[in-house]
């Protein structure tokens, strides 16, 4: 499947800010935007143009598309399911972002990045209830366990992760045994419990129009 492949410090000093998309890279000052903190293209340019409202609702749905590593047809698909169901849609949208097994392999700490969880995933070395998935999106439920393949246990990225993955913190609505390296999703999050650098308001009317 295509995959952005360009610069991907590109897509946060166009941005504006940090989206995280480098792992531990984005809070060291080998940061694009500790070094250069302007949109890319920008660097004789003394004067930004003024976004429309058009404009800011794209820029915040790129956001929302490049923080989770997906493409526009497969968000769409994600914010027309998430319009079918109730309750508020941008909530709706988040919580099937946040549901997406890349996303929870990131979220537990077994990768830096998304981008990295996603070649976890593809890899085939990630289990959901002790089955093999190497589909990124599949989408966890309750009480999901997400754990490793036998063979992957054997592999030095394993052997790391099990020495570095003592200082990681995972949201509340996961859980980590980190002996093991096994987790468990307790609950399906809440929009509060989700902390993301997009305005999920903003998406939901650039659809709408």
């Amino acid at each position: 499947m295509a995959r952005y492949t360009e610069a991907v410090c590109r897509v946060c000093r166009r941005a504006g800010e940090k989206l995280g998309l480098k792992g531990s890279r984005c809070l060291t000052p080998k940061c694009a935007m500790e070094r250069r903190n302007r949109p890319p293209g920008k660097q004789h340019m003394t004067r930004q143009r003024r976004l429309s409202d058009r404009g800011v609702q794209l820029r915040e749905k790129q956001k929302a598309r490049y923080t989770y590593g997906i493409l526009e047809r497969q968000f769409k698909r994600t914010f027309t399911e998430a319009e079918k169901q109730t309750g508020v849609t941008k909530d709706n949208l988040l919580v099937a972002l946040e549901r997406r097994l890349d996303n929870i392999v990131y979220r537990l700490g077994f990768a830096d990045s998304r981008r990295q969880a996603r070649q976890l995933v593809r890899h085939g070395l990630i289990t959901v209830n002790g089955k093999r998935v190497d589909i990124p999106s599949y989408l966890v439920d309750e009480g999901d366990t997400i754990g490793w393949t036998q063979s992957s246990t054997r592999s030095e990225y394993y052997k790391q992760l099990a020495q570095t993955i003592k200082s990681k913190v995972v949201a509340s609505w996961l859980s980590l045994d980190k002996d093991n390296l096994v987790g468990q999703v307790l609950s399906l999050p809440t929009p509060d419990q989700i902390d993301v650098k997009f305005d999920g308001k903003s998406i939901v009317e650039y659809y709408s129009r």
